[in-house]
């Protein structure tokens, strides 16, 4: 017999410096004492955000005043199976306060004061560790000396997570550039990603493999690396990254792009659509730059993913 799913709001409170809100379960309920993010289950007729609303009301006394989706996924637990909405909430009114008697503390990723923690904060937690920005690399159309400049601008910048997608390169060319690109990134607290090619991956030291969407449909178990993405273009591809348990997909093109002129752009909307309640984070691509952050975000994007906006 299937197990009855139940559906659960969740509030990813942020702060600009990067901290996130947990609470503590009050007693009579599952888990008592253990730490969560807050919110509750969807009754018959709301929406993510209405139930997100009226349950941070009754559990902080606030009231949001801006959220944004993001993903969600099912949990497994000994009295419930849970399907998790995750929503980003970035503004909010009224003094906080555990109504309940819980417990609140604003925590900080990679360290946590709080334990012990719900096991469906965990892909949460996996998720606020990936940085907003995925930058591509593209030696092939800048030429190998100028992008090396261009990436040294990236990372004294900020950006934390690159894909090495050189299609034009040989072999040997490759795992040099991307050997000099992992040992770059990493100097600067940077993960790399190989678009493609897990021997290479290995080869350099790169933190993860980029799937394309034909390896993604022809893949059967996940790969063995610490980060693993890949590039999708419809909604069963993103359902089937989740069923493998990768980190984070693609997808697009959003906008038109000069790589793949030929490829018509799915647009904003049709992005919004697609991506609802994904079982993974998903990071917008297709000529896109940084000013499309918030729209992307809006959308219900991780963040976005782009070669040139980087450069």
């Amino acid at each position: 017999m299937t197990a009855k799913i139940t559906d659960v709001a969740v509030a990813i409170f942020e702060k600009p410096d990067g901290r996130f809100l947990l609470s503590s379960r009050p007693e009579g309920k599952p888990y008592p004492h253990y730490w969560e993010f807050p919110g509750g289950k969807i009754e018959p007729g709301e929406d993510v955000y209405a139930a997100l609303v009226r349950e941070l009301i009754e559990e902080l006394n606030v009231t949001i005043t801006h959220a944004t989706p993001w993903f969600a996924f099912i949990m497994r637990y000994t009295h419930a199976t849970v399907r998790l909405h995750c929503w980003r909430v970035q503004a909010w009114q009224g003094n906080m306060r555990g109504m309940e008697g819980q417990r609140f503390e604003w925590q900080s990723i990679g360290a946590l004061t709080v334990s012990p923690t719900l096991p469906g904060c965990v892909p949460i937690f996996a998720a606020l560790r990936l940085p907003r920005v995925y930058a591509i690399t593209n030696a092939g159309f800048k030429g190998v000396v100028a992008y090396r400049e261009d990436l040294a601008h990236a990372l004294q910048a900020g950006v934390k997570l690159i894909q090495v997608r050189e299609k034009n390169m040989s072999p040997a060319e490759l795992r040099a550039f991307a050997r000099d690109v992992v040992s770059e990134a990493h100097s600067h607290g940077a993960k790399v990603l190989i678009n493609s090619d897990a021997a290479t991956a290995a080869d350099v030291g790169a933190d993860g493999v980029h799937l394309t969407a034909a390896q993604l449909a022809a893949c059967t178990s996940r790969p063995d690396f610490p980060l693993v993405a890949a590039s999708t273009h419809t909604r069963a591809e993103i359902e089937r990254a989740g069923e493998l348990g990768l980190d984070f997909v693609v997808l697009g093109p959003v906008n038109e792009t000069l790589t793949h002129p030929d490829q018509v752009p799915i647009g904003w909307p049709r992005f919004g659509e697609i991506i609802n309640a994904t079982p993974v984070p998903v990071f917008a691509l297709g000529g896109l730059a940084l000013s499309d952050m918030t729209h992307a975000i809006e959308s219900g994007a991780h963040g976005i993913a782009a070669q040139r906006a980087f450069s």
